[in-house]
């Protein structure tokens, strides 16, 4: 009887023994990210122009080989009040509905693709992933404005015909606190629009995102930090992106839809991979740096099959040369421009 009993534990261990190493060498394996099939995303994100523009606007673009563009009409609301504004007669004209509507008229008589790709601004430069509110009540006034706000965008989105829809941008604590709200707002959207969703989420948030598996694509905000010196090389920024891409690819393989980077910019400026979000502090300016923070990502980010493609942050359709060079974070009349011009080219 001890001799049997011996017997039926071993087998036993032995048995736990064989499924614990198919569990280690299987189970634990993360799944394998998406292969993203169609053609990357060449895109710049535009800056809403003030006043009303003609075709000639979109000819620079033509230059870049760009293939897409984010159209990016602002809604406004002040800090932690639950008031929602759009499409007002304060705003610019590429913000009003009929701005919109052109802009986007006018991309495609370009041959250009389209994300549109609504936007909130909080009053006095407030971070939106921090915007919040106390009570129920203002959540749900806010909940109705910017609700309407979205709806208003998805219905031109199906009526033009706009390849990608953003459903919205970097709203940390809304998403967070009111994902019931999001969810069904994306059910919304999806009755009245039909092409295909995103949402830009900003860097270090999109893990937490409550809705992704209701989404065609997983949008980030692309700030990651890169390197803290003044002006490192290429290859250390390179390197910099490592530990990022491997939480990125997994992060793919997790939800299995492919990634796509709503937003990626740099600033002409020194230390500019050192928080790339930063656009607000005074810094002697750095060309070069911009140029080559884009270069490290086309290097070693744009090859990667989960990758759907990269909207470039900002692009005026607006303004005199002169002053472009004011604004840091356009690779405008800079070199990066080159870059993105040479990138965009490649098939």
């Amino acid at each position: 009887m001890a001799w049997i009993i011996a017997t039926r534990l071993n087998t036993n261990v032995l048995q736990i023994l064989i499924w614990a190493t198919v569990w280690m060498q299987y189970g634990c394996t993360r799944p394998s990210p998406p292969v993203y099939a169609g053609v990357k995303m060449k895109g710049v994100n535009l800056v809403a122009p003030p006043e009303p523009i003609d075709s000639a606007a979109f000819v620079p673009l033509s230059t870049l080989k760009a293939e897409w563009v984010a159209v990016v009409p602002y809604g406004f609301c002040r800090e932690n009040e639950p008031h929602f504004y759009f499409n007002s007669n304060k705003m610019w004209w590429g913000e009003s509905v009929e701005g919109i509507v052109k802009t986007i008229e006018l991309a495609h008589k370009n041959r250009l693709k389209v994300m549109l790709k609504p936007h909130a601004w909080v009053g006095r430069g407030m971070y939106t992933g921090d915007f919040d509110l106390k009570t129920e009540a203002d959540w749900q006034i806010f909940e109705k404005d910017f609700g309407n706000y979205i709806l208003t965008n998805a219905r031109i989105a199906d009526s033009l015909k706009v390849e990608l829809f953003c459903i919205g941008t970097e709203m940390d604590n809304f998403t967070q606190k009111r994902p019931a709200f999001w969810k069904n707002l994306i059910k919304e959207v999806r009755i009245m629009y039909r092409g295909q969703l995103t949402y830009a989420d900003n860097w270090n948030h999109y893990p937490k995102n409550p809705f992704w598996n209701e989404l065609d694509f997983i949008g980030i905000d692309a700030y990651f930090p890169l390197s803290a010196e003044k002006h490192p090389s290429i290859a250390t920024l390179q390197k910099g992106w490592k530990s990022h891409l491997n939480e990125l690819e997994s992060f793919a393989g997790k939800h299995q839809k492919p990634i796509l980077f709503t937003e990626i910019g740099y600033r002409s400026v020194d230390f500019a991979t050192e928080k790339p979000w930063e656009s607000h502090d005074e810094k002697p300016e750095n060309l070069a740096l911009q140029a080559d923070a884009y270069q490290a990502f086309f290097n070693e980010v744009w090859p990667r099959k989960w990758l759907a493609g990269a909207f470039a942050w900002k692009w005026f359709l607006q303004q005199p040369k002169r002053q472009f060079h004011r604004d840091t974070f356009s690779p405008q009349f800079k070199p990066a421009e080159t870059v993105l011009q040479n990138a965009f080219g490649k098939q």
